[in-house]
């Protein structure tokens, strides 16, 4: 397979080019325009001088299988917009844009062209994740926290606080009746935000605080007299009476720990595979954003202009 990435950024580097770079059935491309970047990231895999693009149109006439787009959010509109046009398979970073307009706009565009379209959902992967959906879920409790990073709300809701959102949809044991959101943001900055959906014998709360003074991620289930804890996507704890501790393997790659290696895998299967691939339901998560976004920017009031 032909396989294209685009942008060449931490989150490509550090999680999905070690996935890519050693699949014997790939042949990876890359682009970025910033030709230091390209050189250096190119030089480090070994890739000779035609697998190296500045830009997207010389990608594009590569004649691609697929593509993996990690660039900033900010042009994922634009660029998915490309790929699908040109009949591209695309997996692209979440979110798919920071406009829930222009996500739904490049979810239908993927179904009328027939082009599978894929979010990187990473957690709905993570092996200690995925698990958790056969333990009883009555009360589902996920904290992402991180330490001074009070941001703009629609910033942070779209490119962070969406995993928290999107795992607890994925976690849910059935249909969510109501969603409560409450906030905290000063000098139109977004310091902590708390989500909550409520169904039918369940409670899901999803909090995020930017002030923390911790950069942590925390998953708790309980139900039936059990409860599990998730420590950082590694460590297990379950309880039942006494506390047992599972520890995430030494040698598991941080990649397979957080399930990007399996997304990824799992989007060139079904490529490969001609199995159809929708966002609709990624862009349920991108709509559930949405909703947060105007939930806070209520609660925050109008900005306060400067006095003449």
């Amino acid at each position: 397979m032909k396989v294209g990435c685009i942008g060449l950024g931490d989150i490509a580097q550090k999680a999905y080019l070690p996935v890519l770079a050693v699949r014997p059935d790939v042949e990876l491309h890359l682009q970025t325009r910033t030709p230091a970047t390209l050189t250096a990231v190119a030089d480090a895999l070994h890739l000779p001088p035609d697998r190296r693009h500045a830009d997207l149109d010389a990608l594009l006439a590569q004649d691609l299988d697929a593509a993996f787009v990690h660039a900033p959010t900010a042009v994922h509109p634009e660029i998915v917009t490309r790929l699908v046009e040109a009949g591209v398979p695309t997996y692209v970073d979440k979110p798919l844009a920071y406009e829930l307009a222009d996500s739904e706009r490049l979810v239908d565009l993927a179904e009328r062209r027939g082009v599978p379209l894929a979010v990187g959902f990473n957690r709905r992967f993570a092996p200690v994740y995925a698990q958790c959906v056969e333990h009883p879920r009555e009360l589902i409790l996920l904290q992402k926290n991180r330490v001074g990073l009070p941001e703009d709300p629609r910033t942070m809701i779209l490119d962070d606080f969406i995993h928290v959102v999107d795992t607890l949809r994925f976690l849910v044991p059935g249909s969510v009746d109501d969603v409560t959101v409450r906030a905290r943001t000063e000098d139109g900055l977004l310091h902590h935000v708390v989500l909550q959906l409520a169904g039918g014998g369940f409670t899901a709360l999803g909090v995020m605080n930017r002030l923390s003074g911790s950069a942590e991620e925390i998953l708790e289930i309980s139900g039936q007299d059990t409860k599990r804890q998730v420590l950082n996507l590694a460590d297990v704890v379950d309880h039942r009476g006494q506390p047992t501790l599972r520890r995430r393997g030494d040698w598991v790659p941080v990649s397979r720990q957080r399930g990007i290696e399996q997304a990824a895998l799992a989007f060139l299967d079904a490529v490969r595979a001609g199995t159809p691939l929708s966002a609709r339901d990624a862009l349920a998560t991108h709509e559930l954003c949405e909703r947060v976004v105007r939930a806070v920017q209520e609660q925050a009031g109008p900005r306060p202009t400067a006095a003449a």
